[in-house]
């Protein structure tokens, strides 16, 4: 039996037929497909063979960029749809042409100002060691003089002036909902974040054993909204608390334990939920006497203090 030779055209990629998807993956955007062709070996029709197709979204071309949007409305970007907005941050879906499902997930920052400018600008890293005198020399001081502002997207969150038909829970103490990266359909990549009431809780280091039963209940809540809404069991995810922070306002990520390899998860940044809680309970101020090393881009606010800091 000869080796049939793939499909080379539309209308022969239109007689596969399908069987099950065997793999979904969100960081590379890509779907593997099990399935048949009719065999080219064979006059029967009903004879199928075996194939695979990997589907992938491919990336975006940089040289695109100034075609993507234009006032005359021939941009490559022919329709989009809010998804949602808080304050400064606004995040919507696109479509490149008709008749698709969503091409693009599109976040806007309006009005941005530098920090953001800095933030999301290429970076190279470096590893910093922060002791609790550094910390309370450098860090604290930089966090304390961070402006209201910068969080009042999540004020209006917790204050209830946006956000709240996207609320999965909220209490005295936090509320969850969808994470403004997550698409809000696909179970792999799901992304929800857990946001403290508490104000006086900026980053890891103001956890103390008094926070560990909320910081459970977070862990209880959450497990409890993937079970009733998405049908995702124990063990489904993983939680984790970001240190440096990308705002100064406690809060847990909650992902799919499958959705790996985006930066966020990265040793050097990401702790994780069940091993804080277990630290924070194990004695008095302990994130108040731990060394913390992290990863830090050279244009972070911190860079070059930490920096002449060490020196």
């Amino acid at each position: 039996m000869s080796h049939p030779a793939g499909p080379k055209t539309l209308e022969a990629l239109n007689k596969f037929v399908l069987e099950r998807v065997i793999n979904e993956d969100p960081v590379t955007h890509s779907l593997s497909l099990l399935g048949t062709f009719p065999s080219p070996d064979s006059t029967d029709a009903q004879s199928r063979v075996l194939a695979i197709i990997r589907i992938e979204k491919t990336a975006l071309d940089v040289t695109a960029a100034p075609l993507l949007f234009s006032p005359d409305g021939s941009g490559l970007v022919q329709r989009a749809q809010l998804e949602g907005s808080t304050d400064i941050y606004s995040w919507l879906f696109g479509w490149l042409g008709e008749g698709r499902e969503s091409d693009l997930k599109i976040n806007v920052i309006c009005p941005a100002t530098d920090v953001h400018v800095r933030k999301y600008s290429r970076q190279q890293f470096v590893m910093v060691s922060e002791t609790p005198e550094l910390y309370e020399k450098v860090v604290k001081p930089y966090i304390a003089a961070f402006p209201s502002s910068r969080t009042q997207w999540v004020e209006n969150i917790l204050n209830g002036t946006s956000e709240q038909n996207k609320l999965l829970h909220s209490s005295s103490e936090f509320i969850i909902l969808p994470d403004m990266k997550w698409d809000l359909k696909t179970l792999s990549s799901l992304y929800l974040v857990a946001i403290a009431q508490d104000r006086t809780i900026r980053s890891l280091r103001d956890l103390r054993k008094r926070h560990v039963p909320m910081l459970q209940r977070i862990r209880d809540a959450a497990a409890h909204i993937v079970q009733e809404k998405y049908g995702l069991g124990k063990g489904s995810l993983r939680s984790y608390i970001h240190y440096q922070p990308s705002y100064y306002h406690f809060h847990v990520h909650i992902v799919n334990v499958n959705h790996v390899g985006f930066v966020g998860m990265s040793v050097g940044q990401a702790h994780l939920l069940d091993d804080v809680i277990s630290l924070a309970n194990d004695g008095p101020g302990i994130y108040e006497r731990v060394t913390l090393t992290y990863s830090l881009g050279d244009q972070h606010g911190l860079n070059d203090l930490t920096l002449k800091a060490t020196i």
